[in-house]
Order: C-alpha cells, then sequence, then structure tokens
C-alpha cells in the first residue's frame, strides 16, 4: 500500500515537471519579430485580391504601388462595377475594353505599434469617376468606395493585409437600385522589391 503511494506521487511530480520543462521551452523558443519603420510599406505589391458580390465571388492577382501616403492602383479591378451599370455581359465586355486601364488612387495615414514590428493604415477612400460607354453613349458613374477595417503591413515577413468595398454607385445622378456592395478583399500581398 505504501509502496503505492510513493509510486503515485513520483509520478505525479515527474508528470508535473515534464510540463513545466515543456512550458518553458515553449517560451524560450519565441520568434524575434524585426522591428519595422513607417518607410517600409512602401513599394512595388503584388496582391490575391478576392471579389464578393451576394452569391459571386472571384479571385485574382493584381499589381499596386505604395510611396509616401497614397496607395496607387495602375488598373483598378472594374468588371463587377461595370457589369452593375452594364448588366449585360457582352456589352460588359466592350465597356471594359473602350474604357481600358482605369488608375486610382487611395490616400492613407500610418500609425506604428508600440512593438515596431507592424504598422496600421486607415484609408480615405475617395469616389471613383467613370465614363462608361454603352450604345455608343457614356454614362456618368459614380462609385463610392469605402474602407470599414483598417490595412496592416506585417514586420514578420513584409505583407499588407486590407479591404475595400464599393458601396453605392450613381449613374447619370441616379443611385443604382437594387445595388448590392462589392467587396475587395487583400488578404496577402507580398513586395516585389
Amino acid at each position: 500500500m505504501k509502496n503505492s503511494i510513493v509510486l503515485k506521487i513520483i509520478t505525479t511530480v515527474l508528470i508535473v515537471s515534464i510540463i513545466f520543462s515543456l512550458f518553458s521551452c515553449m517560451n524560450g523558443d519565441r520568434i524575434e519579430v524585426p522591428p519595422v519603420k513607417l518607410e517600409d510599406v512602401n513599394g512595388n505589391y503584388k496582391g490575391r485580391l478576392i471579389t464578393v458580390q451576394g452569391e459571386f465571388r472571384a479571385e485574382k492577382v493584381v499589381d499596386f504601388k505604395i510611396k509616401k501616403d497614397t496607395l496607387t492602383f495602375p488598373e483598378f479591378p472594374l468588371k463587377e462595377i461595370v457589369m452593375a451599370v452594364v448588366k449585360d455581359p457582352v456589352k460588359t465586355r466592350d465597356a471594359l475594353a473602350a474604357m481600358g486601364k482605369v488608375k486610382y488612387n487611395l490616400n492613407y495615414t500610418t500609425v506604428l505599434n508600440a512593438d515596431k514590428n507592424w504598422i496600421e493604415l486607415t484609408f480615405s477612400p475617395k469616389e471613383l469617376e467613370l465614363q462608361i460607354p454603352v450604345d455608343g453613349v457614356n454614362k456618368k458613374t459614380v462609385v463610392t468606395v469605402a474602407a470599414k477595417q483598417k490595412g496592416y503591413f506585417i514586420g514578420l515577413d513584409h505583407t499588407l493585409r486590407f479591404a475595400l468595398a464599393a458601396e453605392k454607385i450613381t449613374v447619370n445622378g441616379t443611385e443604382l437600385s437594387p445595388f448590392e456592395a462589392i467587396n475587395y478583399n487583400f488578404p496577402y500581398c507580398i513586395k516585389t522589391n
């Protein structure tokens, strides 16, 4: 009986010491995240874009550039916006071809976190104005772009994550209705330089 109690006590002490050893090893192996500076955000990026509008979901890779306080899309993704205005797939394709590349600048401000290992970006989107050609007539289109969440530049892998939304579209002064918001999610963007 005494041997059984002593064996249980020794086993318990051994298990507890193993658990504490494992926890101390785990805490000692923490990854040190290199510090970043606000200027580290600047550069050329290639990003994964997930576009969601209702049940529709599409993915593609887009390029953009960040310089000082502006994120610039040399070719903003317009397909869903034009489709919402035009409605016809063939006319949408023709309108996109006629419009060519549309540049969009997105202003932002930055804040460096206390540990200096990530940067928070607060976006200030402005309206996107387009002339969409349909049946020989240009439709003046104004898209209200919003950023409902902040973006983050992560120091560990120098990647950027952010999201935008086209919340409202006005065509020739009339709000498009019904219209379901177009969400542009950029879950993983890497610097190419």
